[in-house]
């Protein structure tokens, strides 16, 4: 299996598999209630990354990575404007509630030093388990060991901590969704030479 580079033409394509991926996460199943919602929040967000050449997919979409680079940003400049009616439209009155919670991530993301931040990694439903998605953030890690870059991501399942950590990210922040709910946990990744 190869890590394909996805163009802007294939924002749909890449936002299925993400959306269909996160649609029982613990933590992104608090923020989006529906996934009409869920959808229209990560196609605004890959569509932002699909301006850098560091969105990858495998060759039949059964699993992607989105990554935004050193000195990136996750959303362009009209969607960051916009931001506070976005969340308004798609959460309705749990706007701010999800808008303070949203600001934990840009408060626990590290600064200290320029690295590549993988803001989802996602496998399709009908192909978990089998380690492709694994296999795709191996490949970009070499990618980002080639670069001699750091790399920055954050787990909203618990039960993925032991396979980031297999790949050597370690924990270095963490935070709770409101309510006593599941744990976010910061990892970073020195490279390896």
């Amino acid at each position: 299996m190869s890590a394909i580079v996805a163009n802007p033409a294939e924002v749909s394509c890449v936002t299925d598999v993400v959306s269909d991926a996160f649609l029982s996460d613990p933590v992104w199943s608090w923020v989006f209630h529906d996934k009409r919602s869920m959808r229209a929040y990560w196609a605004m967000f890959i569509k932002s990354a699909l301006r850098f050449p560091f969105v990858f997919r495998t060759r039949g979409y059964e699993a992607v990575s989105v990554w935004i680079p050193p000195e990136g940003t996750a959303f362009l400049p009209e969607d960051a404007q916009s931001f506070e009616q976005i969340l308004e439209e798609l959460c309705g009155e749990r706007a701010s509630e999800v808008a303070g919670f949203l600001d934990k991530f840009d408060e626990a993301h590290p600064r200290s030093e320029p690295h590549y931040y993988l803001g989802l990694l996602g496998t399709a439903s009908q192909h978990r388990g089998q380690g492709i998605g694994m296999s795709l953030l191996g490949q970009n890690l070499k990618l980002m060991d080639e670069l001699q870059m750091p790399a920055y991501l954050e787990s909203s399942n618990e039960l993925n901590n032991p396979k980031y950590a297999a790949l050597g990210f370690e924990s270095v922040s963490s935070f709770q969704v409101p309510g006593n709910g599941p744990i976010v946990t910061g990892m970073w990744r020195a490279p390896r030479s």
